[in-house]
């Protein structure tokens, strides 16, 4: 009964924070997949549990079945920047994160000299005084219409996961990766879910202690802006229609 009661929490967590057998297998350092575990052939390992709470902040005694409690510290959850970098006159400073360095921000989040080989600089608007402000690069087309591929957001610091508002937009920093996106609050599990504005990518679920940084948008840079006509714009859409009859028929 305590093994049943521990395979359907272990399923339980893996769909609940959204990955496939195979991306939760990877995480959690287990060769392909997770499914020998979720059929009940194989024993979760102590390293397993481990890494359940390390990452997940997965109460172990929930798992075995001996507690209710699903999350150890939630309210614990720290979003806000572990590193701040400041000028040669000791004031704050802007660090600016490109798409290739974002790949490995959220393994050197702690780290105060990976970020030296950032470029920073002091911008003298008075917007951006009296907080804490990043610039990330936007990779991929998730944020379309809004955002572009090679996009920089600029954005402000959040101090409290309760200061999440819909309508906004925020840079987030899990464990693995760097992502723009809107926040909703899932009503029951007390989760939230990511959405993307093009419509192609579905929204998904994470535990908030995921979150190691989150980052406002307060605005973009945006380059190669074209002064496209009323006229140019429609030939451009008129193209694109007969490209895509052209598609159909073939």
């Amino acid at each position: 009964m305590e093994q049943e009661t521990t395979i359907k929490r272990f399923i339980e967590i893996r769909r609940e924070l959204g990955y496939t057998q195979a991306e939760f297998a990877q995480l959690l350092g287990i060769a392909n997949t997770t499914a020998d575990i979720e059929r009940g052939r194989t024993k979760l390992s102590g390293k397993l549990v481990m890494e359940l709470l390390r990452q997940f902040k997965i109460n172990p005694l929930w798992l075995f079945g001996e507690s209710d409690t699903k999350y150890l510290e939630p309210s614990q959850t720290s979003v806000i920047p572990k590193v701040v970098t400041v000028d040669n006159a000791e004031q704050e400073n802007m660090v600016l994160v490109n798409a290739k360095a974002a790949a490995g921000y959220p393994q050197n989040i702690h780290d105060t000299s990976w970020y030296r080989q950032l470029p920073a600089f002091d911008l003298p608007i008075p917007e951006f005084r009296n907080a804490t402000y990043r610039g990330f690069q936007v990779e991929g087309d998730s944020m379309l219409p809004n955002l572009k591929p090679g996009d920089w957001v600029l954005a402000r610091a959040v101090e409290d996961l309760d200061d999440v508002r819909s309508s906004k937009m925020y840079v987030i920093v899990l464990q693995d990766a760097v992502m723009v996106k809107k926040i909703e609050r899932h009503p029951n599990s007390g989760n939230l879910i990511l959405i993307s504005l093009n419509e192609n990518y579905p929204p998904y679920e994470i535990a908030p202690n995921q979150i190691q940084e989150l980052w406002l948008v307060s605005s973009k840079l945006t380059f190669g802006v074209e002064a496209t006509t009323e006229r140019g714009l429609l030939r451009q859409l008129q193209e694109s229609m007969e490209e895509l009859k052209q598609q159909i028929k073939g």
